[in-house]
């Protein structure tokens, strides 16, 4: 299938990533008395890679996020020239759905104070530092890769692979919400960021923004090269037969 319209997908994909992980987070995590909480933004999020990767796995690979394109890159899974072009739709998908987003909440009675981007320091919603926020993104963005990779190889069970990436990317939220609102993808974070520096006039995003691209991207790459050594085959011989026993015939 032509590059254009994997792109495509990506960027259709990413919309929804963002819309509805974002989205569930802005518009219903804290509502009053019927508010889902951080574990309905963590299953959000889940269920939007879940149900895109039926959607479009097929088409795409539904990647939906730059560390994810990398790392498939860096695990022999993915061709070099169709990088730029999915990471430029994700990107843009995200940006897209951060304004869609804006433009629902504002007609909302309360004031818009963000768009669910992610922070360090006097941003985390615990305060973690910077360390910490580059730790857990590096780390979770790793694991999340070695997931996919694992998920999607041809000797693991198929049709099963898209519910153990939405229930990866469930727990990584469940986790890492309190420390940087979670990232593992630098199109999420971008999206929003963006759009709050420039409809909102909020910079603290996009001043913070290098880390999600960084530590996301770092931890996909080690995961894309650590996986493709557990997967190599080995480069020895067979055992021989024990003495005394026939070998292969």
């Amino acid at each position: 299938m032509p590059v254009y319209q994997r792109s495509c997908a990506e960027f259709f994909g990413t919309f929804w990533l963002v819309f509805g992980g974002c989205g569930s987070a802005v518009l219903a995590a804290a509502i009053p008395d019927i508010g889902i909480g951080l574990l309905g933004v963590s299953l959000a999020f889940g269920l939007t890679v879940l149900t895109m990767a039926y959607a479009i796995g097929h088409i795409s690979g539904c990647h939906l996020n730059p560390a994810v394109t990398l790392g498939l890159w860096a695990g022999k899974r993915f061709e070099a020239r169709d990088v730029p072009a999915y990471i430029i739709a994700q990107v843009l998908g995200a940006t897209a759905a951060a304004a869609a987003l804006y433009a629902i909440v504002s007609g909302g009675p309360a004031e818009i104070t963000g768009l669910a981007s992610n922070g360090f320091a006097a941003r985390s919603p615990g305060g973690y530092a910077m360390m910490s926020g580059f730790a857990i993104e590096l780390l979770l963005t790793f694991f999340f890769l070695f997931v996919i990779l694992g998920a999607t190889d041809g000797r693991a069970p198929s049709g099963f692979a898209p519910i153990a990436i939405g229930l990866c990317l469930t727990l990584i939220h469940l986790i890492s919400i309190p420390v940087t609102n979670t990232s593992v993808n630098p199109a999420r974070s971008t999206g929003p960021a963006l759009i709050e520096q420039v409809i909102l006039g909020s910079g603290g995003g996009m001043s913070q923004l290098w880390l999600f691209w960084v530590a996301p991207v770092a931890g996909a790459l080690i995961a894309g090269l650590v996986y493709r050594w557990f997967s190599k085959p080995p480069a020895y011989p067979p055992n021989p037969a024990p003495t005394g026993q026939p070998g292969p015939r």
